[in-house]
């Protein structure tokens, strides 16, 4: 009897970072795409979908907010596994376009364009930026307009794929370009170990007592302290409760069901502070 496919939502179109992320661990699955971040959470939390797969954050520009405050704000869900991705930013135009030395407006996702900041001003400086869904989503639509003298920032496969020539290749200011990706259930679960002695993860969402008292912060990173357990990351993000008011998203390097990680919790919140994980998960690389 054939196993039913999983259904994979993810940034799309076809082509996206996202895509090739969901495609590393989900190859065999039934992926399909979403055009924003929102949709593609909403889908797995209303079981349209058994998983999807998201961009979390970029080594050169940071947390994508979008992610993480639909996280802690809208959607219960659980992180069953992340995924690491190298980045690389070409410059793509239409075969008919090809020798164009100037472009009526360059198309990319928000972070591309600025993962590309120094190429675009001091090559195009005059150029229009326009902001697009995703990268895949701008070559796409590149594609589809030959008339128009207009160029996308996107990857390789996104070239092969929408019939685009690469004009300029590795156009990212920084050369290493990583992004993290969640993958997202409305189970607490792991994916499998993926084999490469892969550390173990906990994302934590802590928000701070009500009471705003001195030192809140240092009593939180003591908790970790102590009992020897990594932070791999900490970052604050706005509660959209008042101004000054926030929440803590923390990585820790352990599995959530270990004791020091199940005394943490209690000592937690018994400084007052709310607590809720994401899960423990494993990270494959791409």
């Amino acid at each position: 009897m054939t196993r039913e496919k999983k259904r994979i939502s993810f940034l799309g179109p076809e082509a996206s970072f996202t895509h090739l992320a969901a495609s590393k661990v989900f190859p065999t699955e039934q992926l399909m795409p979403y055009t924003t971040i929102p949709e593609c959470i909403e889908a797995v939390a209303d079981g349209t979908v058994d998983y999807a797969v998201v961009p979390l954050e970029n080594a050169l520009e940071g947390s994508v907010p979008l992610t993480v405050d639909y996280l802690f704000h809208e959607a219960e869900l659980y992180v069953t596994a992340e995924v690491l991705s190298p980045i690389e930013q070409h410059l793509l135009v239409h075969p008919e376009n090809r020798g164009a030395e100037s472009f009526e407006a360059i198309y990319s996702h928000p972070h591309a364009l600025a993962q590309c900041h120094k190429y675009l001003f001091y090559t195009y400086k005059h150029t229009p930026l326009e902001q697009y869904s995703s990268t895949a989503a701008a070559a796409k639509m590149v594609a589809e307009l030959p008339e128009r003298n207009i160029a996308a920032i996107a990857n390789d496969y996104a070239a092969e794929k929408y019939g685009l020539d690469i004009v300029q290749r590795d156009i990212h200011d920084f050369h290493f370009n990583h992004t993290r990706f969640f993958v997202l259930s409305r189970s607490n679960h792991k994916l499998t170990d993926p084999g490469h002695e892969a550390q173990i993860k906990t994302t934590l969402m802590i928000t701070p007592p009500k009471d705003d008292r001195s030192g809140v912060l240092h009593q939180v990173l003591s908790v970790f302290a102590w009992r020897q357990l990594n932070l791999s990351k900490i970052e604050s993000r706005p509660l959209k409760t008042g101004l000054g008011n926030y929440f803590f998203i923390a990585d820790v390097l352990e599995d959530e069901n270990a004791a020091m990680m199940r005394g943490a919790f209690e000592e937690l919140k018994a400084l007052g502070c709310g607590v809720k994980t994401l899960g423990s998960y494993y990270t494959y690389n791409s």
